[in-house]
């Protein structure tokens, strides 16, 4: 889950809840039109938050939605269409692969480190407890694969059960990296239709956690420790020839992890990928870059890709949407992101209007929802069991308890971070636009505006 788009870096000079798109302060009212991107943030983190409560709380309403949809997938795939959408406009923004990392590492650790930390306060002297089979893993293993974020693509168990997105957004850094460093970025609808297609082809033929099977998992740990250090210390060397090997680097570890490595089915692991490269293929589509026809066709290609890959490759053993058996698995893996990508679109064309300012907000304190609520649900079954009915005023309740906690963890932990990482990018260096990408960065009227 990473931002989902949670995952944006915010321009000092600009209110934190406007992403940082370029040009995002020219025009009238920057707020107003950005505000859609907050809302769709604050949607897919209360959905994952709710899903996972729903069943203690709401079991009757739970177990009647989960018949249809899961309401926990439509959250991860908002969230992974916004990033796909606001990741390629930061690191385009920045110019500069170093720059770009750097605001990376410190958006997401800080928070993660806090995280990670309750999650073991929780295990030592509360009910909850690290991930089955966490504990039994070499203890230097596990927070090298957790220090990487690409832990679920490492044969280790999450300690938190959200952090296997983080590892999903991960890989997507690493691939969107390498693009840029080989200035071929801007081709979102072949990547996003390569991937969606070898997800189709290959999906059911690529093995799941083949190199942790035939290698051991200690090995594949520490090579990919080693080898995401280099490739980090490679871009932040700002040298352009260093800049774009540790980039290629990067992006090809990302790529066999994904199709040797993964916890998944290899066919959902690239059906993510490839509707996070959708959501590039909305951005290149809303700068002009793309038309809108062939937008709007790339995105429904991808949609169906994923649909034909889950008909062709889920099994009901395999199925994390639930239901009973596997045509009811596909119907509910379908509609859940075949919503999300509605929701999305609809979104994008009503982005002039004004958003409701408590969702934007739930926007804002997204990535704090996202990774605390599993540790306020533990704390919270200490006090209150799971109900056998629907107890609507124990899941407003849980919200009360969660919402102000994950404003203050934003407030003393999310902020601070985002200001280091700013003053630590220091100027734009490493692998620079060329000069005609540099034009493009120019501000982009909103639809209606002109020119």
């Amino acid at each position: 889950m990473s931002d989902a788009v949670w995952l944006m870096s915010t321009q000092a000079a600009r209110p934190a809840h406007v992403p940082d798109l370029p040009g995002a302060g020219g025009g009238p009212d920057p707020d107003r039109r950005l505000a859609w991107l907050d809302a769709l943030r604050g949607i897919g983190a209360l959905m994952v938050a709710l899903h996972h409560a729903a069943p203690r709380y709401l079991p009757d309403l739970s177990a009647a939605v989960q018949r249809h949809v899961n309401p926990g997938t439509y959250g991860v795939i908002v969230f992974f269409l916004v990033s796909g959408y606001i990741i390629p406009a930061s690191l385009e923004r920045r110019g500069s692969l170093r720059r770009f990392w750097t605001g990376r590492v410190c958006r997401l650790y800080p928070l993660l480190l806090v995280a990670l930390a309750g999650t073991a306060l929780l295990a030592r002297w509360g009910p909850g407890q690290l991930r089955e089979g966490l504990g039994e893993r070499d203890p230097l293993s596990a927070v090298l694969a957790h220090a990487t974020m690409l832990q679920d693509l490492l044969g280790v168990p999450n300690a938190l059960n959200v952090l296997w997105t983080l590892s999903y957004e991960m890989a997507f850094y690493l691939l969107v990296s390498a693009l840029f460093a080989l200035r071929q970025h801007r081709r979102s609808a072949p990547a996003a239709l390569g991937v969606a297609a070898l997800g189709v082809v290959a999906g059911g033929a690529l093995p799941a956690a083949a190199l942790t099977r035939g290698l051991g998992s200690a090995p594949v740990i520490a090579a990919t420790a080693l080898g995401a250090a280099v490739a980090l210390c490679a871009v932040a060397s700002g040298r352009a020839p260093w800049t774009r090997a540790g980039a290629l680097l990067g992006g090809g570890l990302a790529a066999v992890l994904v199709l040797g490595n993964g916890r998944v089915p290899p066919w959902q692991g690239l059906a993510l990928l490839s509707l996070m490269f959708a959501g590039t293929v909305l951005y290149r589509m809303e700068r002009g870059q793309l038309g809108r026809a062939a937008g709007t066709a790339v995105v429904g290609a991808v949609l169906a890709a994923c649909v034909l890959s889950a008909a062709l490759h889920l099994s009901a053993a395999d199925a994390v949407t639930g239901g009973d058996g596997q045509r009811s698995a596909v119907r509910i893996w379908s509609v859940s992101a075949g919503l999300a990508v509605l929701t999305f679109g609809a979104a994008m064309a009503l982005r002039r209007h004004r958003v409701p300012r408590w969702l934007a907000h739930c926007g804002v304190i997204s990535y704090s929802v996202y990774l605390l609520h599993p540790l306020v649900l533990e704390v919270c079954d200490l006090a209150v069991p799971w109900q056998r009915h629907d107890t609507p005023l124990l899941m407003a309740a849980y919200l009360a308890l969660l919402l102000p906690l994950c404003m203050l963890a934003h407030r003393l932990v999310e902020l601070p971070g985002q200001r280091l990482g700013r003053l630590l990018a220091g100027p734009p260096g490493g692998l620079p636009l060329p000069r005609a990408e540099q034009r493009a960065k120019a501000p982009v009227p909103a639809p209606g505006e002109p020119a």
